[in-house]
């Protein structure tokens, strides 16, 4: 199984969206705290609709917390400022994949921490930058596959 983490995320819809994500390819989701919204009512919830309650996931009530969870594990880290291609690690089962909150991104002491394990998706176009929930899906669809979480037959 995959690991999600969003790390302070602002935005319900993208918490929802991200959480279908995640019950549609089996990973658990981490949510590291401080939120500024109700997961468990609202936007969030109806965003991810009713496959809510299929949702495997974890509440980090701090980054301190989220921290001690990873141990000596070495996550990816998802930013604009990555500098290997999405595509490019080989990912594999049990890997941890933590992206920034929609306005500030990820801590910079993690960044440097973990300069080595940082991927971007390009952006090619005129955008400051993509959805989160959007990139997310493309890195556990990615990352999905290359763990082989599904075979050859897309299933």
């Amino acid at each position: 199984m995959l690991h999600i983490a969003l790390y302070q995320p602002e935005i319900p819809p993208n918490t929802g969206a991200i959480a279908r994500q995640c019950v549609g390819m089996n990973a658990r989701l981490h949510i590291i705290k401080p939120i500024t919204f109700e997961l468990s009512r609202g936007k969030a919830k109806r965003a991810g609709l009713d496959y809510w309650d299929d949702l495997k996931m974890t509440i980090h009530n701090d980054a301190g917390k989220f921290l001690l969870w990873l141990g000596k594990r070495e996550p990816w880290l998802v930013t604009k400022k990555g500098i290997l291609r999405y595509d490019k690690p080989c990912y594999k089962d049990e890997d941890i994949m933590i992206f920034g909150n929609e306005t500030k991104g990820l801590p910079a002491e993690w960044l440097r921490q973990w300069a080595e394990r940082t991927v971007s998706v390009p952006i090619l176009g005129n955008v400051r930058s993509y959805n989160l929930a959007n990139t997310v899906s493309i890195l556990l669809a990615e990352a999905s596959l290359k763990a082989g979480m599904y075979g050859g037959d897309g299933k």
